[in-house]
This record gives structure tokens, sequence and C-alpha cells, in this order.
């Protein structure tokens, strides 16, 4: 008999999450420059999930955040069953050779064999067929031979051979998946196999993406020789969307405050989170900076990190903007430190720490005390080179990385063969 389907919560009866407080970025009195664990910290201890809760069919649940704990509705497997195609009997099967009757019919998953199985005789039985009674063993079809309405094979066996259990993989009841997790393929597989229907997931974190400066051009217009390309709005709305998040493209805005004080004030009621690039700084073009100021929700954080070092955090009626750096090296190194443990909090999913692990260097570097260092980098036959480069105005070094390396805040010298910790695109989600 089928499980019944789970009941779909009430999206009305969930809790709706609190707005952000306007102080949530604020520094300690007397801060200068941030050490980034002290700045993740206070990412950690402040932020809060920003996004409400709806119910979906399993169908629609890949990349979604989970609002609670999942219960299996059932076990898996339901019901024992065989793990091969063979001859199912009650054992254990002795020394020796084993011979014993044959009984007419088989069992097959996805119908039941009709009665039961006496001590001493067999049934044939396929795999994911569950046993009849009077079967908790199962001899693999190959190692039998079959004659005159009897099948003969050596023992020992024993008893539960090749046989599942009904509940060796999750019993009904057992949580099956945490709140907070970000739903996979695999995962699928498990919420089906345990008759799950329906799921209270959270609404899509919704990140706008507005790059602000009077150089920027289009991709793919004549430039001129006044202005640069755009290249943070594609490499941002594709690093959000990877992250799982729902990116919206706010477009660019020169510097002009009053366009981009319109821009925020029409990207508000569209987004959750917004994610600027340029103008974070405090010079007479740093529009962000200024109008978060303006908007008596701005901190500026001086992290002690390179390549990064200023970012604007502050709200915009409400919603939390994180100005980066211009410099698109920065502005992604920003993005995967700062903003994505700190959007993955808005969305729902918890604080998400990089997965990184020990590499031998193939270099040799010195850095001075006072700041973390993240080196564009890649793994080549067990260890780990940096890019030739260290400026960050060199975009190519992105694409020719596979990751970063990350040098601690103290003072260091790296040799060749020295441990450094490198964390692949992939430790990112990326």
């Amino acid at each position: 008999m089928s499980s019944p389907k789970p009941e779909k919560p009430s999206t009305a009866a969930m809790p709706v999450p609190p707005p952000l407080r306007n102080d949530c970025f604020a520094l300690p009195a007397g801060v200068h420059w941030t050490p980034v664990d002290e700045a993740l910290d206070l990412l950690r201890e402040r932020l809060h999930p920003v996004c409400g809760v709806e119910t979906i069919d399993l169908s629609q649940a890949l990349g979604r955040v989970l609002a609670e704990d999942v219960i299996a509705a059932r076990s898996n497997p339901p019901r024992a069953n065989s793990a091969i195609d063979g001859y199912g009997f009650a054992g254990p099967a002795g020394e020796g050779v084993q011979v014993m009757p044959l009984l007419d019919g088989r069992a097959a998953a996805g119908g039941d064999f009709s009665g039961a199985v006496p001590k001493g005789h067999a049934l044939r039985i396929l795999t994911g067929a569950a046993l009849p009674e009077g079967v908790d063993t199962v001899v693999l079809e190959e190692d039998v031979t079959v004659q005159a309405g009897h099948i003969a094979f050596h023992g020992p066996l024993k008893q539960r051979a090749n046989a599942r259990r009904a509940g060796e993989d999750v019993e009904a009841g057992d949580v099956i998946l945490q709140e907070g997790r970000h739903v996979t393929p695999a995962d699928l597989a498990l919420l089906a196999a345990v008759g799950i229907g329906a799921l209270a997931v959270r609404t899509s974190l919704r990140v706008g993406v507005l790059s602000t400066g009077d150089e920027l051009a289009e991709p793919g217009i004549d430039a001129g020789a006044g202005h640069i390309y755009d290249a943070n709005r594609p490499m941002l709305l594709a690093l959000l969307e990877r992250m799982g998040h729902s990116p919206v493209d706010l477009g660019k805005v020169g510097d002009n405050r009053d366009l981009l004080r319109a821009a925020l004030d029409s990207g508000a009621t569209r987004v959750d989170a917004i994610l600027t690039s340029g103008g974070a700084s405090a010079g007479d073009e740093d529009h962000v900076s200024a109008l978060l100021g303006e908007a008596g929700a701005m901190q500026k954080w001086r992290i002690a990190v390179k390549p990064g070092r200023p970012l604007a955090l502050g709200l915009w009626d409400g919603k939390p903007v994180f100005g980066l750096p211009g410099n698109p090296v920065a502005a992604m190194v920003c993005t995967l430190i700062f903003a994505r443990p700190a959007l993955a909090l808005l969305a729902g999913m918890g604080w998400v720490e990089p997965q990184g692990f020990e590499v031998p260097a193939a270099f040799e570097k010195r850095k001075k005390q006072g700041r973390r260092e993240y080196l564009r980098a890649r793994v080549r036959d067990g260890q780990v080179e940096p890019f030739a480069s260290e400026g960050s105005g060199r975009i190519s070094g992105l694409s020719w990385a596979e990751g970063l390396v990350e040098l601690p805040d103290g003072a260091l010298h790296v040799r060749p063969g020295d441990p450094v910790r490198y964390i692949p695109w992939a430790g990112f989600g990326i």
C-alpha cells in the first residue's frame, strides 16, 4: 500500500523574517582596519534570513533552500527485498552441497508472490523484489544449478545474505535533510524514495547587480579611448547564479548621484540585496559610499585583505547593499570571501565556509604582517602555482586560475614545497 503524501505546509502560517537593523553593519568603536576573520564573524553574527517561505512540488526543488527539516514519510526500502537475481529461502545454509526443492512461480519487483515459502524450499526471486514470507536469504543465480525442480549450490551462506532489510537506508520518521540545505540532484532521489512530494523552501534570494562609473561602456560597442568595458556586471551576475541565487541585472549608472539614487530606489523594489561595483571608497566620485552615508545606514569596512580592502556596506530602503571595489579581480575576491557567506545567510542557507585543502607550493613568496592575501592559482602535478603577476588589474588571471591560494594574516616566507591553503573555485560553490 502506498504511503500518503505529506501535508503541504501552510505558507500563511510560516514566520516572516524580521527586517535587518540599520546598525547591522556597524563596526566596534575605534576599529580602523578589520582583519578578515573579524569581518566574517561580524557578518555571521548580524545577518539573518530575509527570504520568506513557500511550498513547491518536488519537481521544482532543485537548487532551492529548505525552510525546515525534512522527515521521511516512509522507510527506504519500505520492505525487505532482494539485492540480486537469485533464489530465496530461509537461511542460513550450511557447509557443502545444499539441495532444495524449487517452488513454482517467482517474486519480482512490483509484484508480490502469493503465499509463503516453506522451510527448506526455495523460490526464484529477482532484484528489488519484496522477500516473501519464509525468505530472508538469497543465493546468487550464477552459483546455482537448477534441475528436476530443485536447486543446488555450495554453502556456507550466512542468514540474510544478499537481502536488504526494511529501512536499511532510511527509517520512516528520520530527518533526512536539514533546514538550510541547498537541494541537489542526489537529494531529489532521496526525497522521492521516501515519499516526499512537496517541500517548504525559502523563496529565492533576488540579488541585484549595479555597476557605477562614467568610464564604463557596454561590451560589443565602440568604447572609445576614454572608456573601458564593464567587466564586473557579467561576472557578478554569473557568480550569483552559480551560488544558487536569482540574479537581477540593474544595469550601469554614471557618476551622477541623482541617477544612482534613482537606480537604488528602483532596485530596492525588485530585489532582496544589491551588489554594486565601483564608488565604494571616499573620493569625490564615490557616490555609493556617499549615498549610503546619507541614508544613515552605511559603514566603511577597511578590511586587511589583498586584493580588496574597502567594502561599503549598508541598507537602502531596508535592503542590504554590498559596495564592492571597482577592480574586477578585487570585486571577485571580495564577493567570494565576504558577499558569498553573507548572501547565503540572507537566503536561509546558513553560514557557508569555503572548502580548501593544503597543497605543496610551487613558488616562493615573502609577505608582510598585517593583511591576508589571496593569489590566483591552479594545481599542476600535485603542486599549486600562482598567476605570474599579482597585479589586480590583470583580469586574465581570473580565467587562468582554477582557485585561490589563501595566505594568513601574519608575516610569512613561502618556499617551494611548503604547504599552503588552496581553495578551488568549486570550494566556493562556483
